[in-house]
Order: structure tokens, then sequence, then C-alpha cells
């Protein structure tokens, strides 16, 4: 099995870095936790005229997937520079509204794919009976079971660990689609939600890494710079090392999504939950290698640092990924 990406795949993440690194994401990050979501979805636009989510839409839908492994390129390079909104979400109710395949359901997808629509998920039994952004999305849809609903109200902000994350219960809602094949539905959506969060989680972990290395290389003391002390070079090599170890598992879930592998369940988790905890670990380096300044909320690097715990918790505790990897 191939996993290392092709010339295509490499130049889609460069470009999507280039894009996204003229952006000024962390005023868009700083603007969506504030409530302002105005530069978030000019930034979500874009994206869409990248084709980032329409690689989770089918063709005959406007699209040009499903395609994991592309999804998994891009939302590592979104986890890179910590773009906001529902991103996985919308790309896990694309997954879920195609499998259900009435015209109801599928009549969101070309509205997916041109970024025209955003939408938050709900599925209590893998995520929580939370919604991410839900006030910020055009529709949230919630499994409950055997049920697939579209909530009409959403209950109070939840407080979270990062700002630019808001969690609000759903509430009411009429169904859209009920029957067993919504439980399946519901299940391929979390894998895809999954999936897209541990690239996330990967993308941020190497930001994390690569602001924390030119840190070191221009912080002194003693004279000399802090990243040539011993201790400083082996905390830095061991966030590599789970970062790099993390890459592989999560192109390989992508590969065993992509083709319907029964395994592929215990590979999504087996990546998310390396990943998230090689992000967690990468951001706790960070917070200890910058010493004080780290902690600071003007510098954008506490921005990266905040959503490290989120997303390794997100779709998938490192617990229950664990749990399922073991079960399989």
């Amino acid at each position: 099995m191939r996993f290392l990406l092709d010339d295509e795949q490499r130049e889609f993440a460069r470009s999507l870095d280039g894009m996204l690194t003229a952006a000024d994401t962390p005023a868009a990050v700083r603007a969506w936790a504030a409530g302002d979501t105005a530069p978030g979805r000019a930034l979500w636009a874009r994206l869409a005229e990248a084709g980032v989510f329409a690689l989770a839409v089918p063709e005959r839908h406007d699209g040009l997937g499903p395609l994991p492994l592309e999804l998994a390129v891009a939302f590592t390079e979104l986890g890179r520079h910590a773009v906001p909104g529902p991103l996985v979400e919308t790309v896990a109710a694309a997954a879920l509204l195609d499998r259900l395949g009435s015209a109801e359901a599928t009549a969101w997808l070309p509205q997916i794919a041109s970024g025209k629509a955003v939408l938050s998920l709900s599925v209590p039994t893998v995520g929580g009976p939370y919604a991410l952004d839900a006030d910020a999305a055009d529709a949230v849809l919630v499994v409950e079971g055997d049920t697939v609903r579209l909530a009409e109200t959403t209950g109070p902000v939840q407080p979270s660990a990062d700002p630019a994350r808001r969690l609000a219960r759903p509430l009411g809602g009429a169904v859209l689609a009920r029957g067993s094949a919504v439980t399946a539905a519901g299940a391929y959506a979390a894998e895809v939600a999954a999936l897209a969060t541990a690239a996330q989680s990967l993308g941020l972990g190497r930001a994390l890494l690569d602001r924390t290395v030119q840190y070191v290389g221009q912080r002194t003391q003693f004279g000399v710079a802090i990243g040539s002390f011993q201790a400083v070079k082996h905390r830095l090599a061991d966030t590599l090392i789970a970062l790099e170890f993390a890459q592989p598992l999560l192109h390989s879930a992508a590969l065993a999504l992509a083709e319907g592998a029964p395994h592929s369940s215990a590979e999504v988790a087996a990546a998310k939950v390396t990943a998230g905890e090689a992000a967690y670990a990468a951001a706790r380096t960070a917070l200890q290698l910058h010493g004080a300044v780290g902690y600071t909320e003007e510098l954008d690097l506490a921005l990266w640092i905040r959503k490290a715990r989120p997303l390794r918790d997100a779709w998938g505790t490192p617990a229950a990924c664990r749990a399922r990897v073991l079960m399989s």
C-alpha cells in the first residue's frame, strides 16, 4: 500500500498552504471567537473555490469525490493554519446526506461543494450531544439512532478550551430520514469526521513544531540559542517523531475508507488517537519551550495551542479510539 503522496496531491497541499498563509487566518480566528463570522465565511468561499468541500461530494452532485485521501491532505493544511468553522462537520454532513440518498437530503450537496452551505453535525453516540458552531451554520443535522433530523434551534453556547469552537446542543427539528440506512450512514459520517479531525490535528501539530523550532533558534540564554541545549533537542525530536508516525496512519486510514475496507473504522480510530496525541504533545512542547510568552493571548501561538486538546477529544476521545482499535 502506498502511503506517500503523489505530485498532484503535494501540489494541492502547497497551493492551499500558500493561499492560507496570505489570508491572515489569525485575524479570522479571533473574529470568529468574538462572534464575527464574516472573515471566516470569506475564507470558506476561497476554500470552496479551491475545491476543498467538493472533495466530499460525489461528481453526480457537482463535486469531485468522495476522495478521502485528498480530503486528509486538505484538512492537514486547514489544521496547519487553524482555519475556524465547522469544516469537519460540513464534509461529514456531506457524507451522511449522500448515503441517505433522498432528494431532500442530496439537495444540500451542490451547495456544500460550492461553499454556499455551511452545515454542522451532531452524532451523540460518537461526538457527544453538542454541535460545533451551530449558530453560524445554515443547517444542523442530528443523527440519533435510526433518525436524522434538521434541528430548529440550539441551546446556549457551551465554553470550550478553544474560544473559536462554539458548542451548542441542537433542539427540536423535523425528521429528514428514518430507518436502518440512517444508522449506517451516521456511522460512516462519523468516520469521515474522525479522519478529517485527525488530519487537522496533524497539521496543527506540525505548525506548533515549526513555530517552536523557529523560536528556540532565536531565543538566547547564557549567550547561546536555547535550541542548542540537548534537553530542548530531545523534546523537539520526540515531538517530530510522534507527528511523523501519525502521517502514514492517517493516509492508510484514508485509503481504507476510500476502498470501503472492513477494517476502516479501526484504522481511522488509530489515526485519530495517534494524530490527536501527537498534536497535544506538540502543544505542550510549544508552551514549555516558549516559556511565559506562550501563555499570552496576544501571541498568535495561543490560537494554535488552544485547539490541540479540543481536536484530540472531538469525534472520538483517545480512550474511545483505543477501545475501537482493540475491538477490531
